[in-house]
């Protein structure tokens, strides 16, 4: 298949862009060209991956939690610069809840030649590939599938786990602290502020130092958190800064959000303050140790909850900062 441009789509979040390494590595194994069409909140996360020659950005309105309103002009403009391109076929990467089959169409009108995708519904003429796949495999796992089935495969030796482009950003930290990350993409997986702060009171008390990272709009809660024992980094580093910190630590603190699978690519051990709300068989961080905290067989589990759903959000409010420290020395430890 050499000699061929490929369209890869991924339209949600970082985390699961991330998620698409193999995919892409796979894809890149076998084409000239790797075009990555990202979302908004993805496109930085795309632009780390290794194997993307070029990353697009548009924010798609059914995909998007919180999507713009359809406009045609907007189609036509997408339609127009995937005809520009002339990719000889495109993979459509969806999460198990979302259909590939609307820009399949606006695709197949740009005129790819041949479009594969994960698809449950009668795609008719709009895929070439319909594949399908067991709901419960890891995402990176259920990705790679789709590439296989495709005809892209990775080669004999990349064993298929998470990586990011190097070399990483140069930080100001000595390597071997631990990292908080106290935020979550939506409010359901996220542990309580308090309890994160108590977490880095007992993690200095245990004699770690301690980072607490967290985005632009998160400086309130990072500088919360942190209080007088972390040190607070909200807000000051870009999503390459973020891997190079992660890569640096001795473990990472986190729920299911994108920073937990940013140290999975980096190869960092995760303490995974993981809300049921999602299955943990596909979310947990991929191929790093991981402890999971968390009552994953609480009343919220499968609702895919962006607000807790059950007062009192029990399945993270029942996990301590004793059991947080217990959990980074058994990473550390091991």
């Amino acid at each position: 298949m050499t000699g061929r441009t490929v369209l890869v789509v991924r339209l949600d979040n970082a985390g699961d862009v991330l998620l698409q390494g193999p995919l892409v590595r796979a894809v890149a194994h076998g084409a000239e060209r790797v075009v990555f069409l990202a979302g908004p909140a993805g496109a930085a996360a795309a632009e780390l991956l290794p194997g993307v020659d070029e990353v697009w950005t548009w924010a798609c309105p059914w995909i998007l939690g919180d999507p713009p309103s359809v406009d045609a002009g907007d189609l036509a403009a997408v339609t127009e610069r995937v005809r520009a391109l002339a990719p000889d076929e495109a993979i459509i990467s969806t999460s198990f809840h979302q259909s590939p089959l609307p820009l399949a169409l606006l695709l197949r009108t740009a005129g790819v030649p041949r479009i594969s995708a994960v698809s449950v519904d009668y795609p008719g003429s709009l895929l070439d590939v319909r594949h399908t796949v067991d709901d419960d495999l890891p995402e990176p796992e259920r990705a790679l599938s789709l590439a296989r089935a495709a005809g892209f495969d990775l080669p004999p030796s990349d064993g298929g786990r998470l990586a990011v482009r190097r070399p990483l950003p140069a930080i100001a930290h000595e390597p071997g602290y631990v990292v908080v990350h106290p935020g979550a993409s939506v409010p359901a997986r996220a542990w309580p502020p308090e309890r994160c702060a108590e977490a880095v009171e007992a993690l200095a008390d245990a004699g770690h130092r301690v980072l607490v990272t967290g985005g632009p709009a998160e400086r309130e809660l990072t500088a919360f958190v942190a209080g007088s024992r972390g040190v607070d980094l909200g807000g000051t580093t870009s999503l390459a800064e973020m891997a190079a910190l992660l890569d640096g630590a001795a473990a990472v603190v986190v729920g299911n959000t994108g920073p937990a699978h940013l140290a999975a690519a980096v190869g960092t051990p995760v303490v995974s303050l993981f809300a049921p709300v999602v299955p943990a068989e596909r979310w947990a961080p991929y191929g790093v140790p991981t402890v999971l905290l968390g009552d994953q067989a609480a009343p919220c589990a499968g609702t895919r909850a962006r607000a807790c759903p059950v007062p009192g959000h029990p399945c993270l409010t029942s996990v301590t900062a004793h059991d947080v420290v217990a959990a980074v020395e058994k990473l550390v430890s091991a």
